[in-house]
């Protein structure tokens, strides 16, 4: 990521094996389930490669195989007073809220519930000043009741799906404290939502939930695991239409839980060659529809990569070029996608090293953020195989490093697509790994074209912690992604690809430089990107460097992963 400043043979995999739910899995069996199974195609130098990766971590950890929260959910229609269980939880606005000149609730739900409870819920939400804003929540214990607990939790003035989503994780938090297995949930107004919008309002109560319980425990000496199993969802409906969308959260999250484990993985575990493991474990989980390509170093310069291997050149750890296929069962497709991810799975700066305050460097194993949201997409896509559209998941995977062997401030590279690019900056080494993977991503015929990256510091220093950059010369694409932004509840934000900016990029002795002045960096990076990409092709490039992380939480966000499925899902229909 440019910061701000004050091989082995390549393969294709259509095969069936067991599922598996966590990234410690491909990790421990990397060497089995790719370098013994293939060695056969290896050469010397591929052999020696295989040995560098099958060898013991540096610190000699290994992740614990942790499996993710398993939650049956259930869309049920009953009196909520009625139910019994560990803690019944309800949503409410600040309208929700509020009361008559005897200091009882207007909402129907919350008179019919404090009348139960002889009047505790208005009493203790009184006494704690609870009033239903985002964030607030109360929980009574109330041994004898039906349900041991009694919850109100605040979704703000209005309700959306973000309020809804953080319901869901609200009602997993305190379910955690309290070690409780089994809890319902529902709204105070739930009469008041459509018919047509309360499957989806469910649907991301469980997301909530699910992305609530899951802690990210496999590099920790002790954890505890979940209590959680089982959530009923009352007074949203029941049928199939909402049993659909509950199983469509959980395909989501689990495309989101694979990105934070990834995300989360420090660099002396995944290696370019682990992330390659990773879609090869999605292609054999999902043969039916899933191909994978790994292509090695070697295969890499036949097809002239000069500016991605440039920057892998420097490490250890081989590059790998990945390439994942999906195709849908029916067979019949009316669009071609691709989604192309950073894939630095460690980002020291090169000879331009990240030094000081603000360099984020102990934080560049999320440099592969990126391709965090696509496999994570890719896996959840395998499960929710949608008809009728055809995606590439493309990522090239590599470190950058310092050695005798890397590349250098000054150096000239030539891309895929014959064009020459003089290094100035070595830091600013994404987009050159995203360079040849953009071409890549057009020869293989795609019509649309969304890339990912934790590209830039300017993005954050612009847009902050929690809204990734938009850039695309393409209304049309721009709509179809803020559409599926809107369903998935991540932020995205359009800026300029203002090409006057392109002045500052131009080399005296190339085609262009790397990277252009301080002012207006994330658009100049994009512009540097567009110089890769088919003129007929739709293009659109997301920096999310800002939401990949959380600091507060000190953890990845899965951000991404939600709002490509969304869109891919949309383009099937």
């Amino acid at each position: 990521m440019a910061a701000i400043r004050v091989a082995s043979s390549s393969f294709t995999i259509r095969a069936s094996a067991s599922p598996s739910s966590s990234f410690s899995s491909s990790y421990s069996n990397f060497s089995t389930s790719v370098f013994t199974k293939f060695e056969f195609g290896l050469s010397w130098r591929g052999k020696r490669m295989a040995h560098s990766i099958t060898r013991a971590a540096l610190g000699l950890t290994e992740p614990k195989q942790i499996d993710p929260p398993k939650i049956a959910f259930s869309a049920k229609e009953i009196d909520l007073v009625e139910w019994k269980g560990d803690i019944l939880a309800v949503g409410v606005t600040e309208k929700d809220m509020e009361r008559d000149e005897n200091s009882a609730f207007k909402n129907v739900i919350l008179q019919k519930l404090d009348l139960h409870l002889g009047g505790l819920l208005s009493e203790a939400s009184s006494e704690e000043d609870f009033t239903g804003k985002a964030g607030q929540s109360t929980v009574l214990r109330l041994p004898g009741v039906g349900s041991k607990r009694v919850g109100l939790i605040g979704l703000g003035a209005a309700s959306a799906r973000t309020a809804y989503r953080s319901l869901g994780e609200s009602v997993a938090a305190a379910a955690k404290s309290s070690r409780a297995s089994n809890v319902a949930i529902t709204l105070a107004s739930s009469e008041g939502i459509a018919a047509e919008l309360k499957p989806s309002t469910a649907s991301a109560i469980a997301t909530g939930a699910i992305l609530g319980t899951f802690d990210d425990n496999r590099f920790k000496s002790e954890s505890k695991k979940p209590a959680l199993q089982s959530i009923d969802i009352l007074g949203l409906g029941i049928g199939p239409e909402i049993e659909k969308k509950l199983k469509y959260a959980e395909d989501v999250c689990s495309g989101i839980i694979l990105g934070k484990e990834l995300v989360n993985a420090p660099a002396n575990v995944l290696t370019p060659g682990v992330l390659a493991e990773e879609a090869t474990r999605i292609a054999s989980d999902h043969s039916d529809v899933f191909t994978v390509k790994i292509l090695d170093e070697e295969q890499c310069k036949e097809l002239k990569m000069g500016s991605f291997l440039a920057v892998g050149a420097a490490s250890c750890n081989p590059p790998h070029f990945i390439h994942l296929c999906y195709k849908p069962p029916g067979g019949t497709v009316r669009t071609k996608l691709a989604l192309v991810g950073k894939g630095l799975t460690f980002d020291c700066g090169g000879y331009n090293i990240k030094t000081g305050p603000g360099s984020m460097i102990e934080l560049m194993k999320f440099d592969m953020g990126g391709s965090a949201a696509v496999l994570g997409a890719a896996k959840s896509l395998g499960k929710i195989k949608p008809d009728g559209v055809e995606v590439h998941f493309i990522v090239a995977a590599c470190e950058n490093m310092i050695s005798g062997t890397g590349m250098r401030p000054g150096d000239i590279l030539t891309a895929s697509n014959g064009k020459t690019i003089e290094v100035n900056n070595t830091d600013a080494e994404g987009r050159l790994t995203l360079a040849d993977a953009l071409v890549y991503a057009c020869n293989q015929g795609a019509e649309k074209i969304v890339d990912l990256a934790t590209l830039t510091g300017a993005c954050i220093v612009a847009l902050g912690p929690s809204i990734a950059g938009v850039f695309t010369p393409s209304d049309d694409l721009a709509e179809e992604m803020s559409r599926a932004s809107e369903n998935s509840g991540e932020k995205l934000w359009r800026l300029p690809l203002e090409e006057t900016y392109w002045e500052s990029m131009k080399s005296g002795v190339a085609d262009m430089v790397n990277t252009g002045g301080r002012q207006g960096g994330s658009i100049t990076a994009a512009l540097f990107l567009k110089q890769f990409v088919d003129e007929k092709v739709q293009w659109m490039h997301i920096d999310m460097a800002g939401p990949v992380w959380n600091d507060k939480k000190k953890s990845a966000t899965g951000f991404g992963v939600s709002t490509l499925v969304e869109w891919v899902v949309k383009n099937s229909s």
